[in-house]
């Protein structure tokens, strides 16, 4: 496994979700294994089960956060801003409907569509990566064929 490269603001997502994992949510699944229990005979307890189940997922997650924030390159504002790389926010222009759009190519663990946060591994992610201002870029999608011009790269 490689490096995870995140903003500053996803690495502090990760660290805040894994606080409330190892802490509130931690308190939240013992509680409930405590009341299925008191309810009598585990062997035949549909919610001691499920409580059981919910702490196994919860460890499993706690363990692969670890695990991802272990590998955690923080992206810095020493990046070049005159070529598209991860943390670059970029101002297109599609060719063909003269829209404007703009994007922040973020890794796949902080990429969100409703923020305009688009992983370098997604199709226009991928495709737009090393890219300069006043680039055309021809990008192919499942739907057909997009143009874009690169028309500015901002930090």
């Amino acid at each position: 496994m490689g490096d995870v490269y995140l903003t500053q603001e996803g690495y502090q997502k990760l660290v805040e979700e894994l606080e409330y994992l190892k802490t509130t949510k931690r308190r939240q699944i013992s509680k409930a294994i405590g009341e299925a229990r008191s309810l009598g005979d585990i062997s035949e307890n549909a919610e001691y089960d499920a409580a059981k189940d919910a702490q196994g997922m919860n460890e499993k997650k706690i363990a692969e956060l670890e695990e991802k924030l272990s590998r955690v390159k923080i992206l810095d504002d020493s990046i070049p801003d005159d070529e598209v790389l991860i943390g670059a926010t970029v101002k297109l222009k599609d060719m063909e409907t003269e829209e404007e759009l703009e994007y922040t190519l973020v890794s796949e663990e902080e990429a969100d569509y409703s923020q305009n946060k688009i992983s370098i591994t997604s199709p226009v992610g991928s495709a737009l990566m090393n890219h300069k201002e006043n680039d055309t870029v021809e990008i192919k999608i499942p739907a057909g064929t997009l143009k874009y011009k690169v028309l500015k790269i901002s930090r």
